[in-house]
């Protein structure tokens, strides 16, 4: 593993007082966090350097953290992205998931449960040297530690938290998960709102597995089973 000084955050942030306490606390654990106050100044970093990590805020002027994320995610599928917004509808939150981000945090949150998902979702990502797990069946190769699914002679880039779904799906391949199950192991929680992130996964990997013999079936009431024949 590198070491958290070499672990570069890019942090989009328009509110001077919260972005000075969430950067000091991320540079007291080694990370190297460059905070930019606009999405041009973001996406101006963004194609000049390297990022491990990206958090955006939503609501900026000029142009607004979604759009940054559309953008990043054109161009690179495996880096992390966090959302911190004050907006609380789920609507807003499926539309950032749907963009391509790994997880929204919800203003005011808990700087020990950011820390979390960074430490999280760095474990999963390119930050991270370690050996490459693979499943494999028939034509479909699957390596959750490169974010990379190979699908007959394609290959496909996976976010963090789709590789994460996808993952533990496979991992019990073949068996009934209840909704909670999947919601507690992957988010650490199974509330209402998580519960709807998750369909947004499911009906992405669903999707991106559609021309193989893997299936997702959706148990009513229940939960899903992943069907993998070899």
């Amino acid at each position: 593993m590198r070491a958290q000084s070499d672990i570069r955050i890019l942090y989009l942030e328009d509110d001077e007082t919260l972005a000075f306490l969430t950067s000091d606390h991320l540079s007291l654990k080694g990370y190297e966090v460059v905070h930019v106050e606009t999405g041009e100044e973001a996406l101006s970093q963004v194609n000049a350097s390297h990022f491990d990590l990206c958090i955006l805020d939503i609501m900026l002027p000029g142009i607004d953290g979604l759009t940054v994320a559309e953008r990043i995610r054109k161009a690179n599928r495996e880096v992390p992205i966090i959302f911190l917004s004050a907006r609380t509808l789920v609507e807003d939150r499926i539309t950032a998931l749907r963009i391509g981000a790994d997880d929204y945090l919800v203003k005011p949150f808990r700087i020990e449960e950011l820390l979390l998902k960074i430490e999280v979702f760095l474990r999963r990502s390119g930050a991270v040297n370690t050996a490459i797990e693979e499943y494999v069946a028939s034509d479909v190769v699957f390596r959750p530690t490169e974010f990379r699914i190979q699908l007959f002679d394609k290959d496909v880039k996976l976010t963090a938290r789709e590789a994460e779904v996808l993952e533990f799906l496979w991992k019990h391949a073949n068996k009934t998960l209840k909704r909670e199950e999947i919601l507690l192991a992957v988010w650490g929680d199974d509330d209402y709102f998580l519960g709807r992130s998750l369909d947004v996964f499911i009906s992405r990997l669903r999707k991106m597995l559609a021309e193989t013999h893997l299936e997702i079936e959706n148990v009513h009431g229940v939960g899903f089973v992943f069907h993998v024949t070899n």
